[in-house]
């Protein structure tokens, strides 16, 4: 289809495309650009506004004092504050257009290590920043950077670096006090970070990520640059981070070697023996810290998406008294530098997420924040109930469903598929999720379809390559089971996904469109041969790993098959896209040729264009902006009203 735009003056503009039903209008505000979209009413602008005043507070780390590192937001965009003490005051430490979202204190010094990008591109560069905001740069231009680590004595700094177009990480290390003498540690290969240096500065603990079923564990010599693999090189396993323990001579780390679940498991480095910490474990652990002895790990459990902290003695594997946390889901767990604390992060369905300390001697739980609600009323949040419903194979699909309060009649229904592929919706606090459901007085329904994490590493693999598929029958079984409630309106279903959930999104447009009445698709995948041509090169063999090869022939026959742009012809409902413009992962190319496609032959999409992002919408004037012509979107395909 060829296109011209007619400029208007104002900020307005008429797409003309020639072969195409009606010409669209398009509109710029701010950095936001949108085609086909009607202007959102204003008491609807001010009706989502509260949602997205919502503050939030993350753990990043402790400083050597006692107080913590924070991630919060009070403008524009999260950024790192510090916390003197539980309840003091947030004191901003950067100030930048762009979110910043981690941060690691260097030992025995007042600044941190921090990445930043531009525009949501991702090709991150790191700096040292002190306390009173001078800092230092301390990555080479021109590279993308991250997973700093600093030794023990906090004189030298790792991360993994890679430049444009190469899939290979390199490991890189400098002396703090001296960043320009940067050198390469390890040239890598594959997509290498540091996990962590031993107390001697001897050596340091590597991991390569080949995918999600398969992320290799090493030990590099750092005067030889000899690597020692961990673990069994005869099958495919995976660790999710790894410490030294105490005197240095084992490894701890997560893994699901021998069992379907990542559990804590310990490797002596003298034999290369394996020692399990919880042998038996039913749900995955996700994430751990090792007290700065080595002596103790903390841990997080996910059962059924929600959160349990385990702590455990590493010498004996004994439970130890561990804190009681409201049930919601953690984002954060880090001991203080002298080990008599753990700190958390938590998120609930009605609290926006906050920091608390668990004072492991008198095993006290104390909360450090209390984040803001933007005015919305706790009790009027929803809470998820879990269930599960069953599938075309017979296997059960858990899910979490938000009823409005106080409902009568029939619902409208919105299903929210989530990314990864690999990702697993949780049921912690969503400002989008209880705004569809107060706004638009609808039944909101979060799949976990196979292929999601949390439920092992079978379930996990199900959609892997030739049985991508199978994972949108999973949400053809949901429209099912959606029919035979009766308190739900399968007249009036919507779906909305984004990344990878887009392309579920598309898909399930195609395959189920006489079930559905609208479609919202954010940075989705449109055709996968596409897609793996033009990702960023150091994304493109991870993702391969996950979705097959496209110069394989077998696998572009099967990707031809199931591309959703191949299937547009089917989508005749009303559809909404979102992209932003410096997207690395799903470039803005895979939206662009959707919408061409669909309004080439006459269906209708609202399409919106941000200039200042990247995978995904982090702004929040754009998030607002966003959000509002998504419910704005959902009220007219659904046909629903506001909620009082």
């Amino acid at each position: 289809m060829i296109s011209r735009t007619v400029f208007l003056g104002a900020g307005f503009a008429l797409l003309v495309a020639s072969g195409a039903m009606a010409q669209v209008e398009r509109r710029e505000i701010g950095q936001l650009v949108y085609e086909g979209v009607p202007a959102a009413p204003e008491a609807l602008q001010a009706a989502i506004s509260p949602y997205y005043e919502v503050r939030s507070a993350e753990l990043k780390d402790w400083l050597a004092d006692g107080s913590m590192l924070i991630s919060t937001r009070f403008g524009e965009t999260t950024q790192i504050h510090r916390l003197a003490a539980p309840g003091a005051a947030r004191t901003q430490l950067t100030f930048f257009d762009e979110p910043i979202t981690a941060a690691k204190v260097q030992p025995g010094a007042s600044r941190f290590a921090y990445r930043r990008d531009e525009g949501g591109s991702e090709y991150y560069q790191g700096f040292l920043r002190d306390l009173n905001g001078q800092e230092v740069r301390l990555t080479a231009p021109g590279t993308r950077n991250s997973d700093f680590v600093f030794s023990k004595d906090g004189r030298q700094v790792a991360w993994s670096q890679v430049t444009p177009g190469d899939p290979n990480y390199d490991i890189m290390i400098a002396e703090a006090a001296n960043p320009d003498g940067r050198r390469v540690a390890l040239e890598g290969e594959g997509a290498m970070s540091p996990l962590e240096l031993s107390a001697d500065g001897q050596r340091m603990l590597l991991t390569r990520y080949n995918s999600v079923a398969d992320v290799e564990l090493f030990v590099l010599d750092m005067a030889t640059g000899g690597l020692t693999r961990l673990g069994p090189k005869d099958r495919k396993v995976h660790y999710a981070g790894a410490a030294f323990g105490s005197g240095g001579s084992s490894v701890v780390t997560l893994s699901d070697d021998g069992s379907e679940v990542t559990r804590p498991v310990v490797f002596d480095l003298s034999t290369g023996a394996m020692r399990d910490l919880d042998a038996g474990a039913k749900w995955p652990a996700e994430d751990f810290d090792l007290s700065p002895d080595g002596r103790t790990i903390a841990y997080v459990v996910n059962e059924e998406g929600y959160s349990k902290v385990v702590m455990r003695d590493v010498a004996s594997g004994r439970v130890l008294a561990g804190p009681d946390l409201p049930q919601g889901v953690l984002t954060a767990l880090k001991f203080s530098p002298d080990g008599d604390q753990l700190g958390v992060s938590l998120s609930t369905y009605n609290s926006s997420g906050d920091v608390w300390s668990y004072d492991i001697s008198d095993r006290k739980l104390t909360r450090w924040t209390n984040s803001e609600l933007g005015g919305l009323d706790a009790g009027g949040l929803v809470e998820p109930s879990l269930f599960r419903y069953a599938t075309f194979d017979d296997r059960s699909i858990p899910a979490f469903i938000y009823r409005p309060q106080g409902a009568s009649g029939k619902l409208p229904v919105v299903i929210q598929i989530h990314g990864g592929p690999e990702g697993q919706e949780l049921p912690s606090f969503s400002a989008r999720r209880q705004s569809w459901v107060k706004e638009l007085g609808a039944a909101v329904i979060i799949p976990n379809v196979r292929g999601s994490s949390g439920y092992g590493k079978t379930y996990l693999s199900l959609d892997n390559a030739e049985k991508r598929e199978d994972s949108v029958k999973d949400i053809g079984a949901l429209l099912n089971w959606v029919a035979q409630q009766p308190d739900l309106d399968a007249s009036r279903v919507a779906v909305v996904g984004q990344s990878y959930g887009g392309y579920m999104a598309l898909a399930v447009a195609a395959h189920y469109n006489d079930r559905l009445v609208g479609v919202i698709d954010l940075y989705g995948i449109s055709d996968f041969i596409t897609f793996l041509e033009n990702t960023e090169g150091y994304r493109r063999d991870l993702r391969r790993a996950e979705y097959g090869d496209e110069r394989d022939p077998a696998m572009r026959a099967v990707f031809e098959k199931i591309a959703p742009i191949n299937m547009s012809d089917r989508m005749k409902k009303p559809m909404m896209i979102y992209q932003g413009a410096n997207d690395p992962r799903v470039p803005a190319s895979e939206s662009e040729q959707m919408v061409e496609r669909l309004r080439s032959q006459g269906t209708e999409v609202w399409y919106i264009l941000a200039k200042d992002e990247g995978h995904g919408v982090h702004k929040k004037s754009n998030q607002e902006a966003v959000r509002a012509t998504e419910v704005q979107f959902l009220k007219s395909v659904l046909n629903t009203e506001a909620q009082d």
